[in-house]
């Protein structure tokens, strides 16, 4: 059996190279949505509902109505230190440094506490429980006390949680407190109550500017899908593998 050889010069080699690294880059990057969206659905799930959230960082305009609406949904502690979801306006300065403020959640708005001419660009982020398929907070607690529903809502038996705060040290987010006065762990159940009853959560409901979009990953009708499927999106900390189901769009580096 023969060998045939196949001659090239440098030029060509690199022009070959540089071509496939670049369709490998225009996958990853350029078409996230469908990467992003194999990862976060469960294995093995093909039927029923599998929640997902976006948000349009473009449409937000930090009016905070979805933190307060969460807080009056869900009784959540009026206290400007517990939120299931809030607003985080970033500031990135003509320096270079950023900014990140979120006065009470950004339930009363927000003021620009950087003078104007320092200012490069300013936006709004909306935080919240990304309900990953791999859940670190799941994870780590001891006693299973927060677990996946079937439809991959992150939630906690409030009869089971003891309190330990393994799970609120283990969420890279940020989205888990202690109940001041419960003393169990509270979070963002993405309005578990009310999606039973085939309604959307208190903080999309209420969004003036549609930034927030709720629907079904396993539905390929859902608002959600075509939110997906028409913008560039991204996931925070996309480097830990969580399979965050939080999908947002037009979302900057200062933030990732």
């Amino acid at each position: 059996m023969g060998t045939t050889k196949i001659k090239t010069n440098r030029r060509e080699f690199l022009r070959s190279t540089a071509t496939a690294a670049g369709g490998l880059f225009t996958f990853f990057w350029l078409q996230p949505t469908k990467a992003f969206i194999l990862v976060s659905r469960e294995e093995g799930v093909t039927e029923g509902p599998w929640y997902g959230i976006g948000i349009d960082i473009e449409k937000c305009i930090g009016c905070g109505k979805c933190a307060a609406a969460c807080k009056d949904e869900n009784d959540v502690p009026k206290d400007p230190f517990f939120f299931r979801n809030w607003v985080e306006q970033y500031t990135v300065k003509k320096d270079g440094s950023v900014v990140i403020e979120s006065p009470n959640g950004g339930m009363d708005g927000f003021t620009q506490s950087v003078p104007d001419d320092q200012v490069f660009k300013s936006f709004f982020v909306p935080k919240m429980c990304n309900h990953c398929q791999t859940s670190p907070c799941v994870q780590v607690c001891p006693i299973g006390a927060t677990y996946d529903s079937p439809e991959g809502v992150v939630l906690v038996d409030e009869e089971s949680c003891m309190g330990c705060r393994y799970c609120v040290q283990a969420c890279p987010y940020g989205c888990r407190y202690i109940h001041p006065k419960k003393n169990v762990v509270d979070k963002c159940t993405l309005c578990y109550h009310r999606i039973k009853k085939d309604l959307i959560p208190a903080c999309f409901e209420v969004c003036p500017t549609g930034a927030r979009i709720f629907g079904d990953l396993n539905d390929k009708n859902s608002e959600l899908i075509r939110f997906l499927g028409e913008k560039n999106v991204q996931v925070l900390k996309a480097h830990l593998n969580t399979g965050s189901k939080l999908y947002y769009h037009s979302l900057s580096m200062e933030v990732l």
